[in-house]
């Protein structure tokens, strides 16, 4: 059986990759209502020109685009602490909390986009992957 700390540390990246999938699916809900609504042209979406569509659209859009931004680092550090057989409790913890903090700054971005509140959870998320970061390095030294 493979250590914990290594099941909990796919566990993260694999509930990443849901966050990405559901957050997909709330900006094609969200993209159809509009088309449905008429706030969106049939035409906007040949060349996904959605700058005129409602802002709730809009923010989905960009809440599915940061999901390729910050977390891609997060997959990065993962894979090669998992290469170099440097999956620690410690590290898979802290990648439990970046997920969490992405899945926190998914949820205040798309219901009401508190600005101050997601820059907050946003840094916490940059810390954590910072500390992963860390981790990796100085168990190498």
């Amino acid at each position: 059986m493979h250590h914990p700390a290594l099941f909990l540390v796919i566990l993260a990246m694999f509930s990443q990759v849901l966050l990405t999938i559901v957050v997909m699916f709330i900006m094609g809900r969200r993209r159809f209502a509009a088309h449905k609504a008429k706030a969106i042209s049939s035409n906007a979406f040949k060349t996904m020109d959605l700058n005129q569509a409602p802002e709730h659209v809009i923010v989905a859009g960009r809440n599915f685009s940061n999901q390729f931004e910050i977390p891609n680092l997060f997959f990065v550090a993962c894979l090669l602490a998992i290469t170099l057989n440097n999956t620690s409790l410690f590290f898979a913890v802290v990648s439990v909390l970046f997920v969490v903090s992405r899945v926190v700054h998914s949820y205040i971005h798309l219901h009401g986009n508190f600005i101050v509140a997601r820059f907050r959870v946003f840094m916490v998320g940059c810390a954590l992957l910072i500390v992963q970061w860390l981790t990796i390095i100085i168990t190498l030294l």
